[in-house]
């Protein structure tokens, strides 16, 4: 299997975004859009996984169409305050793909961690694939409720119709429940609900090693190491539970953590660098380009 890091363009957020701050509910992204500094651009990343029984895109990045007038709803404070979006024609999934020598037609699933629009905004490119997403984050996302939550879901093409996951009582580790894709049993699909109430993370699980696809579970590494919880999600306990089962699953095994939006991730899968490597001060040399690839 072939593992490769895909970038759609850079994301700036409030610092309060992925650093946490005081509040429940809209009180705490209020928090959030109050503050005054920005991170710096994060990556926006997609990964692919060339399986045996099918490729899988897990997300789908964000689109180019940002930039256009009225893509973005001016009425929804989170897109006037909150985020600045950076992403080129060239940068969108589609093209990122082609440099790597893949059509949209060869995505045999489309993992969504969730559908937040850095995440879901190039899902129009693959009619062709079967989406896989959480119950509870499509209910979530989905009509007038989902655009107040800050969802593009009137963006969504037509013909969009993911397969809803509802989890099976089958254990990964310490997560109880879970959805296996693939017949060989070495694709986990795991609630780790905080960052949204339906928020999926991803498990590759190998003989000895694991990679775990974390979408915004937290936006870097170091945050899952600090138990930090991010400055939009509505139940900071929920959000907290889902930390600390992540927090007990690599200490138990050896796991390349890789969220969306750390710079540090496509280095990390370059040098298959688990967390236990880091906390043992085993570093890697920083990556600059992207679209890295690993053979597993």
């Amino acid at each position: 299997m072939r593992i490769y890091a895909i970038q759609t363009g850079t994301v700036q957020v409030k610092k309060s975004q992925p650093n946490g701050t005081q509040g429940r509910g809209y009180f705490r992204l209020l928090n959030t859009l109050l503050d005054q500094q920005w991170t710096e651009p994060l990556p926006i990343l997609a990964w692919l996984i060339e399986h045996p029984e099918g490729n899988i895109l897990i997300d789908t990045g964000e689109t180019s169409k940002t930039s256009s007038p009225g893509y973005l709803p001016r009425w929804h404070p989170y897109y006037q305050m909150g985020v600045r979006l950076f992403v080129e024609p060239s940068q969108e999934i589609n093209v990122q793909l082609a440099k790597l020598g893949f059509l949209p037609e060869d995505i045999r699933w489309v993992i969504m961690t969730h559908l937040h629009t850095d995440h879901a905004g190039g899902l129009y490119h693959f009619q062709k694939s079967e989406f896989i997403i959480s119950r509870d984050e499509i209910q979530n996302a989905s009509g007038f409720k989902g655009r107040i939550n800050g969802y593009l879901s009137n963006h969504w093409p037509d013909w969009f119709s993911p397969t809803i996951v509802d989890y099976e009582n089958i254990p990964t580790s310490n997560f109880m429940r879970s959805h296996v894709l693939t017949r060989a049993g070495d694709v986990h699909i795991i609630p780790t609900p905080g960052h949204t109430e339906g928020h999926q993370s991803v498990i590759l699980l190998e003989e000895d090693l694991s990679y775990f696809f974390a979408g915004d579970l937290t936006y870097s590494q170091q945050l899952l190491l600090n138990y930090t919880v991010d400055g939009v999600t509505h139940d900071p306990d929920q959000a907290r539970s889902t930390l600390s089962q992540t927090l007990t699953y690599i200490a138990e095994c050896p796991t390349v953590y890789l969220p969306s939006h750390d710079p540090e991730s496509t280095a990390r899968l370059h040098a298959q660098q688990t967390i236990v490597n880091r906390l043992e001060r085993v570093t890697a040399e920083p990556i600059s380009h992207t679209n890295e690839r690993i053979t597993t």
